[in-house]
């Protein structure tokens, strides 16, 4: 990692990224391990370099993120609006393209809690009159 880095917290359900990007050649960590090692999806390593494809920087920058809460899946977006949001900070410029992508906009869709008297959050217990 060099010295000059970017600095940026990217959140989805309860899975919050502290994202550090800096000038390198693409090198991805993610909790101290490569973030090809870290997750075991193709679609989790695709969705964390997406903001890095879409203004085609991909080669360009080294990231570091250490990522805590939630599941694999919202990690990885946790890490993508983290990273979009990093780039933006660094270049002003780039705020249309990440913003029609929808990287900079924070999911902010959480597990509906489980009502008491309830068996879940939606569902009901089966009625019946006699």
């Amino acid at each position: 990692m060099s010295e000059v880095s970017t600095y940026a917290t990217g959140k989805r359900k309860t899975a919050v990224a502290r994202v550090w990007i800096s000038p390198g050649t693409g090198k991805m960590i993610v909790n101290g391990t490569d973030a090809d090692h870290y997750f075991e999806r193709e679609t989790s390593r695709m969705i964390a370099r997406q903001s890095l494809e879409v203004i085609e920087v991909l080669d360009k920058y080294d990231v570091k993120a250490t990522v805590a809460g939630g599941g694999h899946s919202a990690q990885s977006e946790a890490i993508r609006h983290g990273i979009a949001r990093a780039l933006l900070a660094e270049t002003p410029e780039r705020r249309l393209t990440l913003k029609r992508a929808g990287f900079l906009t924070r999911d902010d869709r959480k597990k509906e809690r489980k009502k008491y008297g309830q068996a879940g959050a939606r569902k009901r217990f089966q009625y019946s009159k006699r």
